[in-house]
């Protein structure tokens, strides 16, 4: 089902909302998307006459994984003629729909979700069905890119210094622009002109929709004086509007950008509905080899001649190594699993956590949910590329900031602040985004459901260096197992990521106190979270248990395969991505990147899936 047939049904429930009611006609949506989402799988190759038709081959380099990184690997490393390359993809062809940036939450319902879970911990999820938060993850072709909000950060000079400061040559802040610059095709206006910005890469960066209010966010920022930056420059602490993976208004996957544009290439095999159960080792020689993949419940086998390459991201990666032998000894032996090389697998593993409901009432609607609906909105977007359709999902603009709980010296950020200008839950009535966020009914209709037509918007903090560390582990040895998911959130020992959370709000009052919020009317709202009514509003007390119920991930986990020099007891893969102790293999997604950023983790993921291949390029050109 194509995007026009959809809008076309959906302009005819339209017609009949007085009759339906909203619910009605976003239940509608709902339904009508998720009917929709079946894709197809398939096997490209130019050279083969049948799809069906899968045999062992060999390949000069397998990719596992089609993400953020995956994608451009395989883009990049088939540009030599002389190279042929197979990249493997658990999931299918994304569809239509996911085009569409406003209904990015609508996914993480779907089987483009692998839809894991964190595991239980006390103290944290409050809010959430079984007290259990949601940990989603993109299957598909793209990856996560299929279903994440678009937003493109690369995070700032400093998070790079530290990155190379842990004995890390070559991630330096000006090693690594280079890869950023050549991926992206501005479409900024202005700021297309700086050194920071390149033109006719593959992947588009446009900005998204915004309303007046971020206006009214930009102009707050600068009453508590910052300014408004670009935040893909060197000069990167204030505030600014989004910038997004988006071309003509629609969602720009890394399979978009980067796969579509080469499928005529013959040198690059793609093989979607692949999962990868084990590489293949010499544990005599410790050198991967090859890898092997189930396909509609059969088994296959692909050999490489030169290394495998693992960019199956933060979960996948460490599950499918330490599956393969790579892995904590006492672990893999408690499992059964034959060891090939000892290493600290998914032991690090951080992530940035937010709160969902710091909620600010207004005197005036800013968007509202009928106008999401408009015909003429959809129209505007088909035809145009613009309009509230491309908006992530109410994202609109973001802030970095620096609390007073930081201990840093420089002019670096430990909080970054997202206007959501579409309020929080209720603006779909919490058909899409209480499930997806797995919120309890209950807590759902006693918090969310007084909003529901009522003009607000949020400011969503976000942690953005972590102490707190978390884990992964293997649930079995049976490769379709999910692994065990522990984000440890609020548990540092100082008690540091709580406390910086609180003075992140503290701040979001201030900047929300300001004349430009003044004059919208704009006032917090006041009702108790369920299960803190016992708490006095807006003291520490109230927050912290506030923060314990409604944090939630932003999908920035990292360092489950961690780099660093060979002395680090942490690290798994060395400055050129090789896995320590095994040869021809390397690992290139999210999951190597050993520091917390001041980003989010898909451009960062991507800058290294670029340098990778240049790394390739350089270790194989004699």
């Amino acid at each position: 089902m194509n995007i026009l047939l959809s809008v076309l049904i959906l302009s005819q429930g339209l017609h009949t909302i007085e009759g339906f009611g909203l619910f009605s006609v976003l239940s509608q949506v709902r339904k009508l998307v998720k009917a929709g989402v079946n894709s197809v799988e398939y096997l490209y190759s130019p050279n083969r006459r049948q799809s069906n038709d899968i045999v062992p081959e060999e390949y000069d380099f397998i990719i596992i994984g089609s993400g953020s990184a995956g994608s451009i690997l395989a883009n990049r490393l088939s540009e030599n003629q002389d190279w042929k390359v197979l990249l493997l993809e658990a999931g299918n062809r994304a569809n239509a729909f996911t085009e569409i940036p406003i209904l990015a939450p609508l996914f993480q319902l779907t089987h483009f979700n692998w839809g894991y879970n964190m595991e239980k911990q006390e103290g944290i999820c409050n809010a959430m069905e079984d007290g259990i938060c949601a940990w989603p993850r993109g299957r598909a072709l793209g990856g996560t890119t299929v279903i994440n909000y678009m937003i493109y950060t690369r995070g700032n000079p400093i998070d790079y210094k530290r990155w190379e400061s842990q004995g890390n040559p070559g991630w330096a802040y000006e090693d690594v622009l280079p890869f950023y610059l050549k991926s992206e095709d501005c479409h900024l206006g202005e700021p297309c002109n700086s050194r920071y910005h390149h033109k006719d890469g593959y992947l588009s960066v446009e900005y998204p929709f915004t309303s007046k209010l971020t206006s009214v966010f930009l102009k707050a920022g600068e009453k508590l004086g910052y300014r408004t930056v670009d935040y893909n420059t060197p000069d990167f602490m204030g505030f600014s509007p989004i910038q997004a993976t988006q071309k003509r208004g629609k969602r720009h996957s890394v399979a978009a950008a980067f796969l579509d544009p080469i499928k005529k290439r013959s040198r690059l095999e793609i093989i979607t509905s692949a999962r990868v159960t084990n590489i293949l080792i010499n544990p005599e020689t410790k050198a991967a080899y090859g890898v092997e993949f189930f396909k509609r419940k059969q088994k296959f086998s692909a050999m490489a001649t030169k290394e495998v390459i693992v960019s199956a991201g933060t979960f996948h990666s460490p599950q499918l190594l330490m599956l393969s032998g790579i892995g904590p000894k006492e672990h893999l032996e408690e499992l059964g699993i034959p060891l090939i090389k000892n290493l600290p697998v998914g032991e690090t593993m951080y992530d940035h956590i937010s709160y969902l409901s710091a909620v600010f009432t207004t005197n005036e609607t800013i968007i509202g949910p009928i106008q999401a609906l408009s015909p003429k909105e959809w129209l505007n977007w088909i035809t145009h590329g613009e309009g509230l359709l491309t908006s992530l999902a109410g994202i609109e603009a973001i802030g970095y900031i620096k609390t007073e709980m930081s201990k840093e010296k420089a002019d670096y950020p430990d909080i970054e602040l997202l206007l959501n200008s579409i309020g929080s839950l209720q603006f779909d009535l919490g058909i899409i985004s209480r499930p997806e966020l797995r919120i309890k009914k209950e807590v759902y209709k006693e918090f969310f459901q007084p909003l529901e037509g009522k003009p607000s918007f949020s400011i969503l903090p976000v942690l953005l260096h972590p102490k707190s560390k978390g884990y992964l582990k293997l649930r079995s040895a049976n490769p379709f197992d999910p692994p065990l998911l522990y984000g440890n959130f609020y548990t540092d020992p100082e008690n540091h990521d709580l406390r910086t959370m609180i003075s992140a709000i503290r701040n979001i009052q201030r900047l929300c106190d300001t004349a430009p919020f003044r004059k919208l009317g704009t006032k917090q709202y006041e009702k108790p979270i369920p299960g803190c009514e016992n708490h006095i509003f807006d003291t520490d007390n109230y927050w912290e248990c506030a923060l314990r119920s409604m944090s939630v991930t932003l999908h920035h986990q990292i360092a489950t395969c961690k780099m660093g020099p060979e002395g680090d007891r942490e690290a798994i893969v060395d400055s050129r991505l090789r896995v320590y102790g095994v040869k021809n293999l390397r690992v290139a997604d999210s999951s190597v990147i050993p520091v917390t950023l001041s980003a989010h983790t898909n451009a960062p993921s991507m800058m290294i899936g670029e340098k990778l291949a240049k790394i390739l390029e350089e270790d194989w050109s004699s």
